[in-house]
């Protein structure tokens, strides 16, 4: 038997209950993993209030991020062996499998050696950052040296990591806030440029950073009305890519400017990437590389006990962090 966390109705942080399960064996092309830490996602919240991209089926699980310790390997699973140390990347169902727990069983394919040099609280903020930008601003968007992507809602994790990997390529990195207590904090995080979007204008800014040539990239989790603002600031032929609907209200398509700019507006989502095994082992290559060489380094902002997971979602929900946030167990 294991500890686990489930939910048994969709709503707020207080519908996770722990529960004894029977973690079992893992089976073919499965392995099982000792828990060690937790990587907590916004997915993770849409998910158990039942307004993520699949419903959960009840009772349901949660996780799909974090590290540990291979404790056994099913039939079939090649380079992976027990005591290896690991990351477990999002690249299942959450209906399939779940990482809510002091042990589980997920896929082969979503279990990685750990970066060099991280610990077990570090390597479980790596891969669903970095992976998701990575897919949007390189294996997608081909950002190159130059040129200007602009990144709200920078503070997440993944927006963080879209400035460290804008940063790698030689990009312009402009992040955005909502309100400037977070500006200092995301120019110490190597942002090129900050606006904040209660205070400025954020096409004009964009219009000033680039010598009115506009960005080629921007990298949105927030959708709404925010994309009408984002399109004014694109230069031609430009990409809004987005990921996410943090905002709520409805997205509206920004028709003229698209009209007058030549603008693609994208839906996207990291499953694109894991989805594909070729992408995905790209990815994986540019990651690695890029933490062996200090280019990117995983922001926890802080991290919680195992049986603290409902206060770790609550604050999750009150948007307060920078980076990642990291539940941690034995």
């Amino acid at each position: 038997m294991t500890q686990a966390i489930r939910f048994h109705e969709t709503g707020g942080p207080d519908v996770l209950k722990f529960e004894d399960v029977e973690v079992g064996q893992p089976g073919e092309g499965e392995v099982r993993v000792r828990v060690e830490a937790i990587g907590l996602n916004r997915a993770e919240v849409m998910f158990r209030y039942g307004q993520y991209l699949e419903d959960p089926k009840l009772p349901a699980g949660l996780g799909y991020e974090g590290a540990g310790v291979v404790e056994a390997v099913g039939a079939g699973v090649d380079g992976i062996a027990e005591g290896d140390a690991v990351s477990v990347m999002p690249a299942f169902s959450m209906n399939d499998y779940n990482f809510y727990a002091e042990q589980a069983i997920v896929p082969a394919h979503a279990v990685t050696p750990r970066p060099k040099g991280l610990d077990a609280v570090q390597a479980s903020a790596v891969w669903m950052p970095y992976l998701t930008a990575y897919g949007a601003l390189i294996d997608l968007g081909n950002l190159s040296k130059g040129e200007a992507i602009v990144i709200p809602a920078a503070s997440s994790s993944v927006g963080l990591a879209a400035i460290q990997i804008a940063n790698s390529v030689g990009a312009i990195s402009i992040a955005a806030t909502r309100t400037a207590d977070k500006a200092d904090a995301l120019r110490a995080a190597g942002a090129a440029h900050v606006i904040v979007t209660e205070e400025q204008d954020l096409a004009a800014e964009v219009m000033k950073i680039t010598d009115g040539a506009g960005a080629r990239l921007a990298f949105d989790p927030v959708a709404g009305p925010m994309v009408e603002t984002l399109a004014n600031a694109m230069g031609q032929g430009g990409t809004i890519f987005e990921y996410g609907a943090l905002s709520g209200d409805a997205t509206p398509f920004p028709l003229f400017a698209a009209l007058g700019k030549g603008l693609s507006v994208r839906g996207y989502t990291l499953f694109e990437v894991v989805g594909d095994a070729d992408r995905m082992a790209r990815a994986k290559d540019f990651i690695y590389k890029g933490v062996e060489a200090g280019d990117l380094v995983p922001t926890v902002d802080r991290t919680f006990a195992f049986a603290d997971m409902v206060e770790a979602h609550k604050y999750m929900e009150s948007n307060q962090q920078l980076g990642k946030i990291v539940v941690t167990l034995g």
